[in-house]
């Protein structure tokens, strides 16, 4: 596969673990768990992108990687996937994922591509994976399903030098249609927390799952 991604971006990535970026109009939005979620006002869409800060204490930033990488994996504990694999669409692999909404919504759906790197930066372990939406992946869209044309995502993680993982998490998303904004506030107030709470359940059975297979 092409590169999707520049060095830049995984730079860009990374170096907010050291100095978090949040000038130019980024507020504290909620803080819970010990996890920090910044927002920052889109004029052009009206939504939100958001910047997330944690750690997960119980599980390994490598292991935490391999968990966020597996889609099988992740149709099994998450809870919100109606669909997700990768193929190749003539030519060019990417991700399809269709995501449940709660009634009486549309599901939307998401055809990215995405990058892992496992980094060393003068000595510092980090590892780093970028998404982003691919309109030009000849993937047909679903009678009833919302595409999502408009979707970036970056998490970067290393340890916190104890038995958990330093999280930095950057995301936008356009759901399009008429979405409540109480539906938009609660994804992100709850469903962000609630999904890195999963992931850290999903890491201490990663182990147990990949013995069965």
């Amino acid at each position: 596969m092409s590169l999707q991604f520049t060095d830049e971006e995984f730079h860009n990535a990374w170096k907010e673990l050291d100095e978090p970026q949040l000038e130019g109009g980024w507020e504290l939005f909620t803080e819970t768990m010990g996890v920090k979620i910044y927002r920052l006002y889109d004029k052009e869409t009206g939504l939100y992108e958001y910047k997330v800060f944690g750690v997960l204490t119980t599980c390994t930033p490598e292991l935490c990687a391999d968990v966020y990488m597996d889609l099988t994996y992740r149709k099994h504990w998450d809870t919100y996937v109606k669909e997700l694999y990768e193929k190749d669409f003539e030519g060019q692999s990417a991700i399809y994922w269709e995501v449940k909404y709660p009634f009486p919504l549309s599901n939307r759906d998401y055809v990215y591509v995405r990058e892992r790197r496992d980094l060393d930066v003068d000595g510092r372990k980090i590892w780093v994976i970028l998404a982003r939406s691919s309109v030009q992946t000849p993937c047909a869209e679903k009678s009833g399903v919302l595409r999502v044309k408009d979707y970036k995502q970056s998490v970067a993680m290393e340890s916190d030098g104890a038995t958990g993982t330093k999280v930095f998490m950057n995301y936008f998303d356009n759901p399009g249609g008429m979405i409540p904004t109480w539906l938009v506030n609660w994804a992100a107030k709850s469903g962000v927390p609630g999904f890195l709470t999963d992931m850290q359940k999903a890491c201490s059975n990663y182990k147990n799952y990949c013995e069965k297979k």
